[in-house]
């Protein structure tokens, strides 16, 4: 479904069962995949690509650089940037890359300092400022955005104290509501561990 108000250019590629609704550009050479939903009032740039069961919601740019791979969902007027050095002047800037893994969430109003890589499940907590890569399963929060633990694929946080299984590789954690495992990178748990010492 595309909304009678919506622009969508020629060379644009939307996929099944995607709604694009009021006051929506879609640029040309951009993907949107199957089953999704781009809210009012969003801007997706040239060639930027989406995967499937994306949720964009209400008032997001999606500039060129950025792609988002399944399930992703982004929240009310969260913002992507592009470029690390931004003058109205400078004509010979360079495009910076965002990656948003699958299956994560990024909060209403939290803002994505280009060059960095969001990662599969992970959860921004809303008004959040990321300014370096986030990983798997991570939860952060704040301005600039720290770890403050991990999240299920259900999306609620991680009990750590639920370790079954510990490796040179992972952390494996169960989950107090659905019941899943999840794998946290040992580097990663690690990571979390040493700052919460720290503090």
């Amino acid at each position: 479904m595309i909304h009678e108000t919506a622009i969508v250019e020629e060379g644009a590629k939307i996929g099944e069962n995607t709604n694009i609704w009021h006051f929506c550009h879609v640029r040309r050479d951009s993907e949107i995949g199957d089953n999704c939903n781009v809210g009012k009032g969003c801007y997706i740039d040239v060639n930027v690509k989406i995967g499937n069961g994306v949720k964009v919601q209400n008032g997001i740019s999606i500039y060129q650089g950025v792609e988002i791979e399944d399930n992703v969902f982004l929240g009310p007027h969260m913002v992507f940037t592009n470029d690390l050095y931004p003058r109205a002047f400078n004509n010979d800037w360079k495009i910076e890359k965002t990656l948003v893994k699958e299956g994560a969430s990024i909060g209403a109003n939290a803002t994505i300092i280009c060059n960095n890589t969001i990662g599969k499940y992970a959860m921004v907590g809303s008004g959040s400022v990321i300014t370096k890569d986030v990983p798997d399963y991570a939860l952060v929060v704040g301005n600039p955005a720290k770890l403050v633990g991990f999240a299920c694929k259900c999306g609620l946080k991680l009990d750590l104290n639920n370790i079954v299984e510990e490796t040179t590789d992972y952390v494996a954690v169960n989950c107090d509501t659905c019941g899943e495992t999840v794998l946290i990178d040992k580097l990663d748990f690690e990571l979390f561990n040493s700052n919460n010492i720290q503090e």
